[in-house]
């Protein structure tokens, strides 16, 4: 729903109520309402002054028990309980005013789920029954007396001590109570959290021509859908089905069914189309783009041929493939054939839960969440369909078809050419679910094109822009309609961090010479980086990310594959997008002196002519105000952001277990590698390299190299190891108080992490006086 929320529990002390005199909570919310009634004093009259100076309401559900509860009076309230009572017909108060989504037009009826519910009795006008129910007259004959209605959600107006609340006596199995629930989050929070009440619905009909004989259209089922579509239309303005065809299939059924495939293509000014594939193929199968758009031609020439429009910009994928997973074919040949703008999946992230499925754009296609509605290609008969017409009705009736409409603003429905003949349980089911939400809500319904649900959808979720790549052989429906020599690739099972300027180059070079061991190709553009998780490169998509780690002839899964990229330490991004690939990789980060490091940029790009760091001192570079030219800023925030190393830090572990990060202390890595690399190798549990044999101090360079042979070592380029003229003593002390804040929370950090000891450096830079 997009409501931003936190989970407590009940317990000995409350939550931080306010953040600088303003409420943090709109509305309190009990799962259990005893909890609140029976809090202590102290936090109870906390609680309640809160709910009282801000305006806050609460909402209590009574928790099922054992014990039976007759005429019980609600501590501190003029109200009683009956408690495990089974109940039937509930109906809503139409003059409540805490109805808002939830409209008040008609009894439902039949038994209510559970046997354990609770109704409230009271005689002070402060209370109004907000839902009413009866007694299960199987469980209480009535000998024909008319039964008064009992309140199963009663509002209390807060007349008894000034805090509005409702209360419900079930949880939210009963789907009547879900509507009740929204609308009570709106009534006590002043329409803060609120759903707006317009949602756009529309059916895309796969498999146009594709199907075995037996299956497929009719006239008579072709006359039935245009029929539904027009009735359909006078309750949702806009509405048309979306028809999605497969050309090579046209006249492929019976003869009757031909006259069907007939009967469409006379009527195609009807509906609304978009392409499917010609073949039905799974473009994910396809490694020549040539052929990909050969074959989507192919339909496009006979839409043409048959007066279908071509111009929807909106396809969908057989079976969703090479959608996500991203197949980078199918998006280039769609934009070159058929100039597609918008697509839909069911697969980002994953089928499910359906309620975490997101959008995304890639390569300028909006890709939409598509949404099942519990009908697939083999369910065309009622007799068998898994739990037969009263499961079905179930979803239709409050259950999973219908609340998926209720919770999502824009809902695209896939369903198959197959569930519109036969028994056409796709008219039946959205006539019916619109039938309903018309009678139960104040949901507004409206039908557009594809496009516009696109620009809508991502006006709504502009965070959502982005993609998140995970990795296909994690999910086995990922898996499927993922091409199969894209599986011969190993992702990286170690991170190298950076940040830059601490010592990741030479890190890098030590570990690619464990024999175990093995990195990435080259980029053209950054060498040794790929660079993928931050900036630019991460749009181009997984297959590109892929394509820096084939498997070589000689290599084994068993390879010890890694990546280093100094630019993913300070990435804001960067840990979200890394643990959704890599959620089980190692992770290694070198520190330094902050204040060395940001030295060691500055002069970095200044060797490398940056006209801001050769026309201005470090420490106007340091200090420059919000006031100074953007390029001046950006320099300056690349010396000084990497070094909140806590920051950052923390920024990982909220991704990544603690266990799988290891930090190393960049000036022992300079002066006694060795060790360091032997210590890394054991927490990476590597087949022991006697790292003593293969490093050796260079003193005409300074540091340590590979050795090549007795008198011959190999090291670092030019630019690596440069001697810098030491810093001026004001900015030596600018950036000691600049990090000191930093610093100390690097110390406890650190202390918190407990698996390495505190760099003699951190101790420096803390120790320093200004």
């Amino acid at each position: 729903m997009g409501f931003r929320y936190k989970v407590e529990v009940a317990g000995k002390s409350l939550p931080v109520l306010t953040n600088q005199d303003k409420g943090r909570y709109g509305v309190i919310v009990f799962e259990n309402l005893d909890k609140y009634l029976n809090m202590d004093n102290w936090n109870r009259q906390l609680l309640d002054k809160y709910c009282r100076d801000y305006s806050v309401g609460i909402i209590g559900f009574v928790s099922p028990s054992e014990e039976t509860l007759v005429g019980a009076q609600l501590r501190g309230f003029p109200l009683y309980v009956h408690t495990n009572l089974r109940l039937r017909d509930a109906s809503l108060n139409p003059g409540s005013p805490v109805l808002r989504m939830t409209r008040a037009g008609d009894t439902a009826w039949g038994p209510l789920p559970g046997n354990d519910w609770a109704i409230f009795q009271h005689n002070h006008s402060g209370y109004e029954p907000l839902e009413w129910a009866q007694k299960n007259v199987m469980d209480y004959p009535t000998d024909g007396v008319a039964q008064p209605p009992l309140a199963t959600v009663l509002q209390d107006h807060g007349q008894v001590d000034g805090i509005q609340r409702i209360l419900f006596g079930s949880g939210l199995k009963f789907w009547l109570h879900r509507l009740l629930f929204l609308d009570s989050l709106s009534y006590l929070s002043h329409g803060q959290l609120s759903l707006n009440l317009e949602r756009r619905i529309l059916i895309d009909i796969d498999d146009i021509f594709v199907g075995e004989k037996g299956t497929r259209l009719k006239p008579d089922d072709v006359h039935a859908l245009i029929a539904t579509q027009n009735r359909i239309g006078e309750m949702v303005p806009g509405f048309r089905f979306n028809l999605g065809f497969s050309g090579k299939y046209f006249h492929h059924g019976t003869h009757e069914e031909n006259l069907g495939d007939d009967m469409l293509l006379r009527n195609v000014a009807q509906f609304n189309w978009f392409s499917h594939m010609w073949n039905h193929q799974q473009p994910h199968l396809y490694d020549n783009v040539t052929q990909l758009m050969n074959d989507m031609m192919l339909n496009k020439d006979f839409a043409k041929e048959h007066g279908i429009p071509t111009d929807s910009g909106y396809s969908v994928s057989p079976h969703h493939s090479g959608v996500y997973p991203a197949h980078e074919l199918l998006y280039t040949a769609w934009k070159k054939v058929w100039n597609i703008k918008v697509t839909s999946t069911e697969e980002y992230p994953h089928l499910r839960p359906a309620r975490l499925r997101r959008g995304f754009i890639h390569r300028n296609i909006m890709v939409l969440p598509r949404q099942t509605c519990g009908l697939f290609t083999h369910t065309i008969c009622i007799d068998s369909y898994p739990g037969g017409r009263d499961k079905l009705d179930e979803s239709i009736r409050g259950g999973e078809l219908f609340q998926t409409i209720v919770y999502n603003p824009i809902n695209i429905f896939m369903t198959h050419m197959s569930n519109y003949g036969n028994d056409r349980l796709a008219l039946y089911t959205f006539e019916s679910v619109i039938k309903f939400l018309r009678c139960w809500t104040n949901l507004k319904l409206t039908s557009v094109p594809p496009l516009q649900l696109g620009e809508l959808y991502f006006k709504l979720h502009p965070e959502e822009r982005d993609p998140i790549w995970g990795n296909p052989a994690d999910d086995p429906r990922h898996a499927k309609i993922w091409a199969g020599n894209k599986r011969r690739t190993t992702l990286p099972k170690l991170l190298g961090l950076g940040p830059q300027k601490t010592g990741s180059t030479a890190f890098y070079t030590f570990l690619s010479m464990h024999p175990a061991v093995a990195s990435n190709l080259p980029n053209s553009d950054t060498f040794e980086e790929i660079q993928f998780f931050n900036g630019n490169n991460y749009y181009r998509g997984l297959d590109w990310y892929l394509n820096f780690f084939p498997l070589q002839p000689n290599d084994t899964d068993d390879k010890f594959m890694f990546e280093k990229s100094a630019t993913y330490f300070d990435g804001e991004l960067v840990p979200r997008r890394a643990h959704a690939l890599l959620p089980k990789a190692q992770l290694v980060t070198i520190l330094i002196s902050p204040a060395k490091r940001a030295y060691s940029w500055y002069q970095h790009i200044k060797a490398h002519g940056d006209p801001i760091a050769n026309n201005y001192s470090f420490y106007q570079v340091i200090t420059a105000s919000e006031t100074e030219p953007k390029a001046l800023r950006d320099l300056r925030n690349r010396c000084l952001n990497p070094g909140k190393y806590a920051q950052h830090l923390e920024r990982w572990l909220a991704c990544y277990p603690q266990q799988q990060l290891y930090i190393i202390d960049g000036e022992q890595l300079k002066s006694n590698p060795v060790a360091v690399m032997n210590d890394l190798q054991r927490f990476l549990k590597l087949p022991p390299y006697d790292y003593s044999r293969h490093l050796r101090f260079d003193n005409k360079k300074g540091f340590y190299c590979q050795v090549v042979s007795d008198n011959r070592n190999k090291c670092l380029g030019k630019s690596k190891g440069r001697q810098y003229p030491p810093m001026d003593d004001r900015s030596a002390k600018m950036l000691q108080k600049y990090y000191r804040i930093h610093n100390q929370a690097l110390v406890k950090l650190l202390k918190k992490l407990g698996s390495r000891p505190i760099p003699q450096w951190l101790k420096e830079d803390l120790s320093v006086t200004s």
